[in-house]
């Protein structure tokens, strides 16, 4: 399961970026893939619609999120603990 959530999130954050899948590593940020902050909320966005969850995004707020953004790594960690919350 883990590895489907990293693949569907990365091809997520790979499309926003328009780079190719294999172009974006669990190091990369979204800044560093010029992901800017209409695009983080698309790729937000796009996480929430594909898993069925909702991601507790502030984006007025990106700093004070619950949700951490600071790595694509983090990001399919987060994803995968409220994937998991979800089905308990």
């Amino acid at each position: 399961m883990a590895d489907s959530v990293r693949d569907r999130v990365i091809a997520i954050i790979a499309e926003q970026a328009v780079l190719d899948v294999s172009d974006v590593t669990e190091d990369s940020s979204l800044e560093s893939l010029g992901i800017d902050s209409l695009g983080l909320v698309e790729s937000i966005f796009a996480i929430e619609e594909a898993f069925d969850i909702s991601v507790p995004f502030n984006a007025n707020e990106p700093a004070k999120s619950d949700f951490d953004i600071s790595t694509v790594a983090s990001i399919i960690a987060a994803v995968e603990a409220l994937v998991a919350a979800q089905k308990s």
